[in-house]
């Protein structure tokens, strides 16, 4: 039988899989299949550069049409995958294609959460996932006067700095009591509120939204749990994803917030993988864990790559790292962890430039940086050596570039 891959999603990670077969040297089929028409492109721009000019000509294209012509990637675009015959190894497309795999790649992705509220349907009411989500979000917020953001994680909060940046009035709802709530400590989330404050967005901390009200078919308000009546005319659903494990599921591989995968980005299938924002995979910290992240995805498609093309590999132990632009502040995030027992603080805030150093159990497992990359890119080498300084250490030196082993300078 001949070898060949057919890769189901198109984002980053299912893109880089193709691209990065045909890097090796692989020469059999190569399918990517995605469910929007539009060649693969970045998303994290949607949130950031994207809305904040309306005019703007920015290629969100990861590669020209013609690089996936030349090197034989055929693209199977608006398609949507139904169904996986794991003992025929085929693929059935929407359009009653069959697709025959010799080994095949979920890199399904997630969807945004929508609450079953009152009002959801209104016009004005908007997820930003894909870029037509962001295009009809753009194109709104040209006229908008006031923008409610449902949700303070990154996807809100970079929300909220696009309205500051247009001049457009906002505020975000969360329900939990501070900003980022599970994604970084209450130092940073202290910081970026009043960050925000002070650039004009109103926070609703501890806050939920119980109905979006309108009149004439548009959102012109939003009540809260708390009472609380607020004008508004657009509001964005940010209030998180769900990895898309359905064909999975259906198909009888591990399901568990996301597609569960080996060290390996392997599931219990041996001839399918599964990576990316809907990979389940273990990990050394928190036992097994999902991210959403370009460099994973990346990292996971490369793995998987060349695993495919017969290259002996390490297990995958990446140390993850994430950034988001909010304005003119840019966080930075190496290392991950759900709690941390101590927290130390290089830098000042009131400056705007400072690093929280994260530890759990006496190691260092995390560090968050605003506007000090060179704190960052110490962080990912510190992290990825298996150094941790100790808290005496770390509070000591001057420059922590002097933590960093010599084995560990080059990594």
């Amino acid at each position: 039988m001949t070898a060949g891959v057919v890769v189901v999603g198109s984002g980053q990670a299912g893109t880089t899989v193709a691209t990065s077969l045909r890097d090796r040297g692989f020469d059999g089929s190569i399918n990517l299949v995605g469910a929007e028409p539009h060649l693969p492109y970045e998303r994290p721009p949607l949130s950031k550069q994207y809305l904040i000019d309306p005019d703007s000509q920015l290629d969100l294209n990861l590669r020209p049409a013609d690089f996936y012509h030349d090197r034989d990637i055929r693209l199977q675009l608006g398609r949507t995958a139904v169904t996986i015959d794991r003992n025929k190894h085929s693929v059935l497309l929407d359009d009653g294609q069959t697709l025959d795999y010799t080994v095949l790649v979920l890199a399904t992705g997630t969807r945004p959460l929508v609450p079953d509220l009152p009002g959801k349907a209104l016009r004005g009411v908007h997820v930003l996932r894909t870029i037509d989500d962001a295009q009809r979000l753009r194109d709104e917020m040209v006229s908008s006067d006031h923008i409610t953001a449902v949700g303070g994680g990154f996807i809100g909060m970079e929300m909220a700095a696009a309205a500051q940046k247009l001049g457009i009035q906002s505020c975000v709802l969360d329900i939990a009591d501070r900003i980022l709530q599970r994604a970084v400590t209450p130092t940073m989330s202290e910081y970026l509120t009043a960050f925000h404050r002070q650039r004009g967005t109103a926070l609703h901390l501890g806050t939920g939204l119980t109905e979006i009200v309108g009149t004439n078919n548009r959102v012109s308000a939003v009540l809260t749990s708390t009472g609380k009546r607020i004008d508004t005319d657009t509001v964005v659903l940010a209030v998180g994803v769900r990895p898309n494990t359905e064909i999975a599921s259906a198909a009888g591989l591990g399901v568990d917030n996301g597609i569960v995968v080996d060290n390996y980005l392997r599931t219990s299938d041996p001839n399918i993988f599964a990576i990316g924002d809907c990979a389940n995979f273990p990990d050394a910290v928190s036992g097994r864990i999902r991210l959403e992240s370009v460099q994973a995805a990346t990292d996971h498609a490369r793995l998987v790559a060349n695993q495919i093309a017969g290259e002996t590999v390490d297990p995958y132990l990446v140390v993850p790292w994430f950034w988001s632009h909010q304005g003119p502040m840019k966080l930075q995030i190496a290392g991950h962890t759900d709690r941390s027992d101590t927290d130390i603080l290089r830098g000042d805030p009131t400056l705007g430039k400072f690093s929280v150093y994260r530890y759990t159990d006496g190691r260092l497992r995390a560090v968050e940086s605003v506007n000090r990359p060179s704190d960052h890119v110490v962080a990912r080498r510190l992290l990825a050596a298996g150094v941790s300084p100790t808290a005496e250490e770390l509070t000591a030196v001057v420059d922590v570039r002097s933590l960093i082993p010599p084995v560990a300078i080059t990594v």
